[in-house]
Order: C-alpha cells, then structure tokens, then sequence
C-alpha cells in the first residue's frame, strides 16, 4: 500500500539524522506539494536537520524514496474543505489519501481523527519505531535512544518514553 507522510513524522527523523531508518522499516513514501512547502519553509526558519533532504527526494534525484507528489484538483477542493480544520499539509494529505486510498502516517491528532473517520489507515513516529524493532531492524534499546533523539532534539511531545510499553 503507498503511503504519504507528513511534516512532524518527516521531522522527527530527519532531527534525528534517521531517515534511513523510515526508509527501511516502511519503504517509499509520498508527500504532498503543500508538506514540501512546510519542509522547506523550516529549512528557511531554521530548522537545519531538514538541510540536504532534496537527495531523499525523487524527482530531485532519481534514487530518491520520498516521492514528491502534486494533488488532483479534485483531491485540492477537498483539502480546501478541510483547511479550516488542519493545516494545508495534513489536510492535503488527507485528501489524496482518501481520494487515492492510501496510508497516512502523521502524528497530529486532529488529522489521525479525520484519517479514523474516512477509514484511511494511520500510523505515525511511534508506530515506525515500534515496527522498526518489531522486525529487528533496530533493537529495542536502539528504538528508545532515537525516542529519546526525538523528543529532545526535535520536541517530539511522545505520549510514551518507552517502546517496550508498544510492543
């Protein structure tokens, strides 16, 4: 199944240096225009982690695993419509899942709340972590120290501090 991905869970590992890490435990992902802007729009605030992610991204290199995608205009009226709701990048991304019946990984409530709703299947950071160490990817003790990289460098504001507690 494709999946996008949005700004808080692409932060969290690119914080981290631990985007191979997504990449392995979950494969190619998709991420809207509008999730772009986001990523980009923290680069020029700041955010340094996000620094050379365009070699990540296809159409930008042609290895790239995060592929950039352009909603529908179809899929752009109905993240209009959730635009009073979310921010353009979840609600871009909730509308092309829908439309396209994809996977959604994102963290933010309000967004996973609509994805519940409209039967889109949702996971997230702690969701990746947790599937990294459940196919030994990464071990347990490894899962909670990038945890740890998660909520102090990127003030990933996790509901747990421990993995052992998901798995």
């Amino acid at each position: 199944m494709n999946r996008l991905v949005n700004t808080t869970v692409l932060s969290n590992f690119a914080a981290t240096q631990s985007l191979d890490l997504l990449h392995k435990t979950v494969g190619n992902l998709f991420f809207t225009s509008y999730v772009y802007d986001e990523v980009q729009n923290g680069l020029y605030a700041g955010y340094d982690y996000y620094t050379g992610i365009e070699k990540f991204i296809f159409p930008f290199t042609s290895q790239g695993w995060l592929h950039l995608i352009s909603p529908s205009d179809d899929e752009i009226l109905l993240t209009y419509t959730l635009s009073s709701k979310l921010h353009w990048g979840e609600a871009s991304s909730l509308s092309v899942a829908k439309i396209r019946q994809w996977g959604f990984l994102t963290d933010d409530r309000a967004a996973r709340t609509q994805a519940t709703y409209w039967n889109i299947p949702i996971s997230g950071t702690l969701g990746v972590l947790v599937l990294a160490v459940k196919r030994e990817i990464i071990s347990l003790r490894e899962g909670n120290i990038v945890l740890q990289e998660m909520i102090n460098t990127a003030h990933y504001r996790s509901p747990v501090f421990d993995l052992k507690h998901l798995i």
